[in-house]
């Protein structure tokens, strides 16, 4: 990815991780842009070739799940990548709900981490509201962020859940589905 494709908005208390997500996606080729806080990013916002907020859930004052929810109500449809070190099911649900596309516990992989990320840059406008690629047109014209809903999404995967393409690319590796379900903890 070049600069001119977009860049990685981080939004996390702990310095040392902001630093090194910034260093990690860099050395991917990202442009970056990190926010201690969830109030700084509102001061300043978002520019607008962001292509992705990696957001930690516990934050001092606003937490990332509320500010999740105060971005999609202000009509930002950048897609987000919530991630936790202190992350459970029911947190993971409520940031699905309020509009982020996917979760990821700390400490991560890099590899996983920049997989995910791929995923959800890349599945198109209708996915970012988190509306599903297969909905109805009258659906994702109510979003009012889509401008063009009959055009089909560049990435055959786009369909797919996030848990789903997780599932998927173990099936790839050619793993008995014992293991796969092992890896991924079902």
């Amino acid at each position: 990815m070049s600069a001119a494709d977009g860049l990685v908005a981080i939004v996390d208390d702990d310095q040392a991780v902001r630093d090194g997500l910034e260093a990690l996606l860099e050395s991917w080729g990202y442009e970056t842009v990190a926010f201690p806080d969830a109030e700084t990013l509102l001061k300043n916002g978002l520019a607008a070739e962001t292509t992705c907020l990696l957001l930690d859930v516990r934050l001092p004052g606003m937490d990332g799940l509320k500010l999740v929810a105060e971005l999609r109500r202000r009509g930002v449809c950048t897609p987000i990548l919530m991630m936790s070190a202190h992350g459970d099911v029911s947190t993971a649900v409520e940031a699905m709900r309020r509009g982020a596309q996917d979760f990821i516990e700390k400490p991560f992989d890099d590899i996983e981490l920049m997989r995910r990320l791929d995923a959800i840059m890349h599945c198109g406008p209708q996915v970012m509201m988190g509306v599903p690629m297969s909905a109805p047109p009258a659906e994702l014209a109510a979003t009012d962020a889509v401008d063009e809903i009959n055009e089909p999404a560049a990435n055959p995967f786009c369909d797919l859940t996030p848990r789903e393409l997780d599932v998927m690319l173990e099936m790839v590796r050619g793993d008995p589905n014992k293991v796969i379900a092992h890896r991924l903890g079902v």
